[in-house]
């Protein structure tokens, strides 16, 4: 998402006064940021040099910058950040790809050396190149130590859980990978252009492109094929926990059909993080165990104050969750998870 209009500027009552205490409390804290954005500068500037994107369509926050990354973390308590990278282009041949990919993986790299402790970071996958894929994950788990890999919703209108994608599962399960997930726009969207015009894609089509992989990984029983993996949603999981009742119902017109009891077992299994903000948490909390959710903050696509001033004191504020139930959220499960980032 773009930078917003900064919340100080709605000068709602108080508001001031909770922030500074929430700065202060939050400083101390030590998070594990689960959905942190890294778009390596080396990779920025290969892809100019090869004609792959164009600088002026890119997001501005799509240049990371550690020392920028480590003041938010700090300001927000965040004693790690496990980095979801995004190297958006079309790529001429799987062997670009793979450079691509190397660049990416060798500035994550350098990244987590420069800092210890407070970087790690997943390896990207580009499913439709299933050798491509095949090697990205021998190299970033198996050589770079990446704790997952990433993935995006769809690829080419191909979401998550379509069988094409098996032979790349049956190696992520063979690892017991964690699968973080990222929407991005709906198949058949314009290019870098809104769907709806006025209404950003990430405000609503991201939360749709997230659902429809869910629902398609639940419709070809991935987690039940593959269950050594575990698959991560984004923003809360989107739609998903708000249409849980209505897939249950309706899954039957479905094909392959859906068994109730397989969406009830995979909203369970699957894991959701906090990045949005998301909306109040009492109704993914009735599907879903509070072990299975994960801080993440969406920096730098979220602003700060989008995540000190608003996502921040909505989550301390949940009723749904205990006070144990959010330090879980926090960092307990992030490492229950991924017990590597205890020793990252």
């Amino acid at each position: 998402m773009p930078d917003s209009t900064s919340t100080s500027e709605l000068h709602l009552p108080g508001l001031a006064a909770a922030q500074t205490e929430a700065s202060a409390r939050h400083a101390v804290q030590a998070k594990i940021d689960m959905h942190h954005h890294f778009c390596a500068p080396e990779w920025r500037e290969w892809a100019e040099r090869h004609g792959l994107v164009n600088p002026r369509q890119l997001p501005p926050w799509a240049r990371f910058d550690a020392e920028d990354s480590i003041r938010f973390m700090d300001r927000v308590g965040i004693a790690t950040a496990v980095l979801k990278p995004m190297l958006p282009a079309k790529y001429h041949s799987s062997a670009q790809l793979r450079e691509a990919i190397n660049i990416t993986l060798l500035s994550m790299l350098e990244v987590a050396n420069s800092h210890p402790g407070r970087f790690s970071f997943h390896v990207p996958l580009f499913l439709e190149d299933a050798e491509a894929s095949s090697w990205a994950v021998r190299r970033g788990l198996g050589q770079f130590g990446a704790v997952g890999v990433n993935v995006t919703a769809n690829h080419g209108g191909v979401y998550l859980g379509d069988p094409s994608y098996d032979r790349i599962f049956h190696e992520l399960n063979d690892c017991g990978a964690v699968v973080d997930t990222h929407p991005h726009n709906l198949p058949g969207s314009p290019p870098g252009a809104a769907a709806v015009p006025g209404i950003p894609n990430f405000m609503c089509d991201f939360l749709l492109d997230t659902t429809r992989a869910a629902v398609n990984m639940i419709s070809h029983r991935t987690l039940d094929r593959f269950p050594n993996i575990k698959v991560i949603l984004p923003h809360a999981g989107g739609f998903l926990p708000y249409i849980a009742p209505r897939i249950e119902a309706l899954g039957r017109f479905c094909e392959p059909a859906v068994d109730p009891g397989a969406v009830r077992d995979h909203l369970r299994r699957f894991y959701y993080d906090t990045a949005g903000p998301m909306a109040p948490a009492a109704t993914l909390l009735a599907h879903v165990p509070a072990e299975h959710v994960l801080f993440g903050t969406d920096w730098p696509a979220a602003p700060a104050d989008t995540v000190m001033d608003l996502a921040l004191p909505a989550l301390d504020a949940d009723p749904a969750f205990t006070p144990e139930q959010l330090t879980g959220v926090y960092h307990d499960n992030a490492l229950s998870l991924i017990p590597q980032l205890a020793t990252v």
